[in-house]
């Protein structure tokens, strides 16, 4: 079966190569389209037999299942290009949280899914989030499913719940190599430890945190206990934490819900005016 990805940027470049990576699909079975002609050409020549469509029409006239890996404010050209070639036995796959399912149904006559992958996917790890749409059959569902499941543990959510489960699976990589990085820096700026050794540190201690957290048995919380003993160092480090950086992230989900809002409705104010189908 051929899968079809219009945009070839970060996001939709890391899944078609986790993909490769986990030997769900060849790059036969892939057609790209990107509006930056020479970022499809590019993965096409890392990864032999992958094809470069002319243009999202031809995209999806030729692919049962399309993935939309494009930015919100970009849907509504994409949708005109496309939906005069879009049949009700194909798969149309959206990767971008603010656009709704019930939007692109009233658009599309195709099967519609939302799935939001995250950066994890690029290690085969980390959740997908699946909110499956009106029209998707048992065998449609399994089919995705079964796909990725082959780079992530998918994780079927509510879409009311998209945003929080994005912050959370798909951001969050970003937001605590973030808190990394500034715990490296203020140990080399207190103390003066090489900043190499100090970025070393944080990283090895990530990596094996998450392995405790997913192979060892541990939960957030019993390791918290296992490590820090009453009155020790650990504990009192984790009591300013408590105080200090846990309201931090009451703001930051506020934060990222009110952009979510904002793009929901400069996405729905898109493909609500002018024709559908």
């Amino acid at each position: 079966m051929t899968v079809g990805f219009i945009g070839t940027g970060s996001m939709g470049r890391t899944l078609i190569e986790a993909f490769i990576q986990a030997g769900k699909l060849k790059p036969a079975d892939i057609l790209a389209a990107n509006r930056t002609k020479a970022k499809a050409a590019l993965l096409a020549k890392n990864h032999p037999g992958l094809r470069v469509a002319h243009s999202n029409r031809q995209l999806a006239e030729e692919s049962p299942c399309i993935f939309l890996c494009i930015k919100p404010k970009e849907y509504r050209a994409v949708l005109e290009e496309i939906k005069d070639v879009v049949r009700p036995n194909q798969i149309v796959v959206s990767i971008t949280s603010p656009v709704m399912i019930r939007d692109l149904e009233e658009w599309v006559p195709a099967k519609v899914a939302k799935i939001i992958p995250s950066i994890t996917q690029a290690v085969l790890s980390g959740n997908s989030l699946f909110v499956p749409g009106s029209r998707l059959t048992e065998e449609d569902q399994e089919m995705l499913w079964d796909l990725f499941s082959t780079v992530s543990r998918p994780l079927v959510i509510e879409e009311r719940h998209t945003r929080i489960a994005s912050d959370l699976a798909s951001c969050s990589p970003a937001f605590l190599a973030n808190l990394l990085e500034k715990l490296a820096d203020a140990a080399v700026e207190e103390t003066k430890i090489p900043p190499e050794a100090a970025r070393s540190l944080v990283t090895q201690m990530a990596h094996g945190l998450g392995r405790l957290l997913t192979e060892g048995g541990f939960t957030l919380e019993s390791l918290q206990d296992r490590v820090a003993v009453p009155g020790g160092i650990t504990r009192e480090g984790l009591n300013l934490l408590d105080q200090d950086v846990g309201p931090v992230f009451n703001r930051l989900i506020r934060l990222t819900h009110a952009k979510y809002d904002e793009d929901v409705q400069q996405v729905q104010h898109s493909l609500c005016t002018g024709k559908k189908v």
